[in-house]
Parts: structure tokens; C-alpha cells; sequence
């Protein structure tokens, strides 16, 4: 099972190089690093996205207000969730902070109906804005710092999804 868990998941995160086990008990960090998630060796993002999925399901039968008011809190509190696990890790915008692709994937999810279909292609469309990130997301991600910088990249990144989602409707 070590050998397992060693494959999929760093040992150390950041410059402060916190291990998993502080990160899983730290509620900011846990929270950050999408419950878990963002642990992940590889493609980090990816996995918080598909952290994300359960709290879509959770919260799509809700009234649209209802839906995009829990989509609104979740991006607000992201910016001091990332901060403060950027300043924890001594790294800004970490890979493992997976908390702006939770909200990113809420946002592009906010006014599709609910399907298979578009559960999967609003998760592919978000990550390739994430991933690909074309203007004004590449501008976001470099030169807007702190809490508000980790999360406005992909903020945009599920406007831009959510826009072409729509449009394929």
C-alpha cells in the first residue's frame, strides 16, 4: 500500500515541504488542497476538478439562486482558503491549491441543465481553459497575485467554459 500511495502522492508540498499528513489536518490546507485532491503527484488539477464533481452533484438540485449562491461562497472563501495555504506552503499558486478549480468548475457548471453529457464536457472545456489558458486568463494568472490571483485565472477559465457550453446546447 506505501508503495502505492508513494506513486500517486508527493511526500512533501511547497517550499515549506508540509507532508501530506500536515495538509490532510490542517482544515485550510485540507480545504486548499480540495480534501485531499490536490495531494496528487500528478496532473493535480485535474484531480480537483474531478473533487469538484460530488459538490456539483450535491448542490445542483437547488433553485438556481440557491445553486449559484453556494458557486459565489465557495469562489469568495476561495481567496483566503489560497492565500493562506500559498503563504503555509511559501509558494504562490502551488499545483496542489485546487480550491479555484472546485469553484472554476461550479462557475462553468452555474446555467447548463444537468446531464452526463455536459458533466463531462464542462469538465473537459474547464480544463482545457485551465490548462491552455488564453488571454485575459494568462494575463490573470501572471500578474494578479495573492488569494484573488489563485482563483481569477480560473474563475475565467469556468466563464469561458460555461460560454462555450451554452453555446452547444
Amino acid at each position: 500500500m506505501s508503495i502505492l500511495l508513494d506513486t500517486l502522492i508527493k511526500n512533501t508540498h511547497g517550499q515549506a515541504q508540509l507532508t501530506p499528513a500536515q495538509i490532510l489536518h490542517e482544515p485550510v490546507l485540507f480545504l486548499a488542497f480540495g480534501f485531499g485532491s490536490g495531494l496528487a503527484k500528478y496532473m493535480p488539477g485535474t484531480f480537483g476538478t474531478l473533487a469538484a464533481i460530488p459538490v456539483y452533484l450535491l448542490t445542483r438540485q437547488l433553485p438556481i439562486a440557491g445553486y449559484t449562491l453556494i458557486a459565489l461562497i465557495i469562489t469568495l472563501v476561495g481567496i483566503p482558503i489560497c492565500k493562506i495555504a500559498a503563504d503555509k506552503l511559501k509558494e504562490h499558486d502551488y499545483g496542489g491549491i485546487v480550491w479555484d478549480e472546485i469553484a472554476g468548475y461550479l462557475i462553468t457548471m452555474t446555467l447548463v441543465p444537468y446531464s452526463i453529457k455536459n458533466l463531462i464536457l464542462g469538465f473537459i472545456l474547464f480544463r482545457v481553459f485551465d490548462i491552455v489558458k488564453p488571454w485575459p486568463i494568462k494575463w490573470a494568472d501572471k500578474k494578479v497575485s495573492g488569494g484573488i490571483g489563485i482563483m481569477l485565472d480560473d474563475v475565467l477559465a469556468g466563464m469561458f467554459a460555461a460560454i462555450i457550453l451554452l453555446m452547444i446546447q
